[in-house]
């Protein structure tokens, strides 16, 4: 049986792609090949790690890595979870599906809430 090839794509490939790509390992490694990428290269977000083994799935080997790596082969579904990477990467070579599931950038949301909380005393 031939897996369907899913790629997840965010900006930093540090959270929402990571952790949507250790998501579907874990409830459908079976029957899908899957991986993630950005468009530029970050670290893996400790926070990300931290939610995902809380729900008994470990990212905590993933790295980041950044798509142009990743288009020699084709992919059946390209999956973007963020709007900057969907801006960025409007055609990618062999994606014979493409969704866009728009999440906000954790590291955006963690400075505004920053921002508002405002120290006692």
């Amino acid at each position: 049986m031939n897996k369907e090839r899913l790629l997840f794509l965010c900006t930093h490939n540090s959270a929402p792609s990571q952790m949507a790509e250790g998501l579907l390992r874990a409830l459908a490694g079976e029957r899908f090949e899957v991986q993630s990428a950005g468009t530029e290269k970050r670290r893996v977000h400790p926070l990300a790690i931290r939610v995902m083994a809380e729900r008994g799935v470990d990212i905590s080997r993933h790295t980041s890595k950044v798509y142009e790596g990743l288009m020699h082969n084709p992919w059946d579904y390209l999956i973007t979870v963020c709007d900057a990477a969907n801006e960025q990467c409007p055609f990618i070579p062999g994606a014979q599906k493409r969704l866009h599931w728009s999440f906000e950038d954790p590291s955006r949301s963690a400075k505004r809430t920053r921002r508002r909380v405002k120290p006692r005393g």
